[in-house]
């Protein structure tokens, strides 16, 4: 390769006029994106979608180049990839999308052409049924080899990358924005972890702020590098519709979680289904049927087994044993169970919970781990 590629790769997504179509029609042409700025501009207006203003643009390339040197200093610097659409290690899955980024940042550890990747999207403002609903199906696919991509926002997105890391799952976040900062900033700690157990990805360059626009070009990389995307809760509008919708002129499988159909929440969901825009699932197992992927979910371990392990006093054991007639329980059923009062079954619930056997879910139930 050119000593000095990477420079005219980062330049050539800064022509003015060029976006990620004509950029490839220029590599098409002359080879590299170095020889774009080597050839005639004769030659350059013979070549589709190229007029005399974009000719022009790359010929007046110093101050493009001199940008372009600035932020190779700064992916060196933070040693962040570049991923230019001619490379080996460029999501193959992107390849095929013609709108696809001519070229990505990437900062992480996660192998982005992995067998399989699930996209998880939703209400930025979900209910705790959506939350609990996509800790549950992230959970379930928690011992297979998924990357679960989402877009670090607010609501499902996070919670998707949280429930990731918490089952050992590689997550990515793709951003709207630069890598010389996180936005929302609340989610910095999250980021720092998926960059250890996935990574972070985008096709804005340092310096751009998270403005409205970048959300949909944004979505159509969560769209894109996916197998398959699934919208978990969603109103009648919003950016998960837009990325389902990206997503479908991709031939990508979209999925989405019913809801009840007075909720608001739910609409968009009810939407993709009634519209044969999205097939309905309830579960990962109905995800890995329908996408026929051969690994099979495992059994659950019996829950009862699990304390029958440690060193529980003999109250926890109660309500540990209480867990073998059924899981989850409600606080209330605990009680009925052990004849204990709420106060008490309470108090150890929370050290059971604080010892990584029980966890607690909306409704005061409680479920065995």
């Amino acid at each position: 390769m050119i000593l000095d590629e990477p420079l005219y790769q980062i330049a050539l997504t800064l022509i003015d006029g060029v976006g990620d179509v004509n950029a490839k029609s220029l590599l098409a042409y002359c080879g590299s994106a170095s020889q774009v700025f080597k050839h005639k501009k004769n030659d350059l207006l013979k070549i589709p979608g190229i007029g005399q203003y974009t000719a022009k643009s790359i010929f007046a390339s110093k101050d493009i180049l001199k940008r372009a040197e600035e932020e190779l200093k700064f992916i060196e610097k933070y040693k962040i990839t570049p991923l230019f659409f001619t490379d080996t290690n460029y999501p193959n899955r992107l390849k095929y999308c013609s709108d696809s980024p001519i070229l990505l940042y990437y900062k992480g550890n996660a192998n982005l052409n992995t067998q399989k990747i699930v996209s998880v999207v939703g209400s930025r403002k979900p209910s705790d049924y959506g939350k609990q609903l996509t800790e549950d199906f992230i959970k379930e696919l928690s011992s297979l080899n998924i990357l679960i991509l989402s877009g670090l926002a607010y609501g499902i997105d996070v919670c998707a990358h949280k429930s990731a890391l918490n089952n050992n799952l590689q997550t990515v976040g793709v951003l709207a924005h630069g890598l010389d900062r996180i936005y929302p900033q609340q989610h910095s700690n999250i980021a720092k972890k998926m960059i250890e157990q996935g990574g972070l990805l985008t096709d804005f360059m340092s310096g751009t702020n998270p403005d409205a626009v970048n959300f949909p070009k944004r979505n159509r990389i969560v769209a894109g590098l996916c197998d398959a995307l699934v919208v978990v809760e969603s109103k009648r509008k919003g950016g998960s519709l837009i990325t389902a919708t990206i997503a479908s002129s991709y031939n990508k499988d979209v999925f989405a979680f019913p809801g009840r159909a007075t909720d608001e929440l739910s609409e968009g969901c009810n939407g993709l289904i009634k519209q044969n825009r999205a097939t309905l699932i309830e579960g990962a197992a109905d995800l890995l049927y329908a996408m026929q992927w051969e690994e099979q979910l495992p059994t659950k371990t019996k829950s009862a087994q699990i304390p029958l392990l440690l060193n529980l006093t003999a109250d926890e054991q109660l309500i540990a044993n209480a867990f073998k007639t059924k899981n989850p329980l409600q606080i209330d059923e605990l009680c009925g169970l052990t004849t204990m009062p709420v106060s008490k079954v309470a108090g150890l619930l929370l050290q059971l919970e604080f010892s990584n056997l029980i966890k607690s879910k909306p409704g005061k139930m409680y479920e065995m781990l």
